[in-house]
Parts: C-alpha cells; structure tokens; sequence
C-alpha cells in the first residue's frame, strides 16, 4: 500500500461542543462545524445492523482537520469498542485516510488482520468504515474515498481556519 497521509485526527468525547470549544481555547484550532444527530441509513457494527446516532464537530488545526464525535444512543458501536458505555472514558478514537478504492482498502486490512469494526452509508450515499487497528496502533483507521462532496467540505473548513469573527461552533447538516 502506497503511503497513505493523515486527514483527520479524531477524538471521542461526551460533548463536542464543549470539545470543540476547549479544544479551541488551547490550541486556536477551528472555528468548527457541528453535525448533530448524522443521518445514517445504515450502520453495521462487527457484522452486525445497529442504531448509531452520533454528532461531530469538524475544525482545522494547523495541516490536519480535528474531529470530536460523540454517541447520542446507548449500546455497541465502534466508539464503545474502545471507549466502554458509561465508563467516562475519552480519547483519541481514529485518524481518517483517503483511499483510491475503499473495497481494497477494505480487503487490504482485513489481510493484515485489521478486521471492519463499522461499515456505514450516510443518507447521500456517502460511504465510509472504521478498521480496527487498536492493537496494532491504539486506535481505529476511518477510510473513505475522496469523493467531490468530502473534498469540497475539507476545503471550506480548511479555508475557515482562524476565521472566528462568527464565533467558535457553528451547527451544518450533513445529508
């Protein structure tokens, strides 16, 4: 596999504003955008369809965009699978690539003993899975192909970055 750049650093927290905001404060990341609620129309976990609401604020912090996803419905998920329901726990949950054909990327890691820990299409059709490199690595690989749309979005938060004569967290939808 050619040498794959990071995109996206991603953290799971309990609320991604407050993320968002200290993360802000600390470092002067973002401004960031929120997604509440993102739409799935399908989530399937270790194999298995299950419900997954979740949020995420999206800002940028120097080359790198910053993610803070956070779980609105309780039980299994990819999320849990490294930070148990109800333990409080909070950390760094995966770092994103772009890949060419996600079905070989997909097929690449599972060869390497990184199984799919989460396959999901967002409501627009847009595609994107957790691999499981937690032993390997110490957390999860979100892949998905750059399509026109992702790209578009890296961009306009990019391009924003220090901008925050609008404030810190601004809410969007995805569809």
């Amino acid at each position: 596999m050619a040498p794959l750049p990071i995109r996206q650093i991603a953290y799971f927290v309990p609320d991604v504003r407050a993320a968002a905001r200290a993360h802000s404060a600390a470092f002067g990341s973002g401004p960031y955008y929120v997604a509440d609620h993102i739409a799935l129309t399908h989530a399937v976990h270790r194999g298995v369809e299950r419900e997954l609401d979740h949020s995420s604020a999206y800002g940028q912090w120097g080359e790198v965009m910053i993610e803070f996803c956070q779980q609105n419905n309780p039980g299994p998920s990819a999320f849990h699978d490294i930070y148990p329901e109800g333990s409080g726990r909070t950390g760094l949950h995966h770092v994103a690539l772009f890949v060419d054909n996600l079905g070989a990327a997909i097929a690449d890691f599972a060869a390497r003993g990184a199984p799919l820990a989460l396959d999901a299409r967002m409501t627009d059709g847009f595609r994107y899975v957790f691999v499981d490199m937690v032993e390997a690595c110490g957390h999860m690989l979100e892949l998905y192909e750059p399509t026109e749309n992702l790209q578009g979005f890296y961009e306009q938060v990019r391009r924003k970055a220090g901008d925050f004569s609008e404030g810190v967290v601004h809410d969007i939808a995805f569809g």
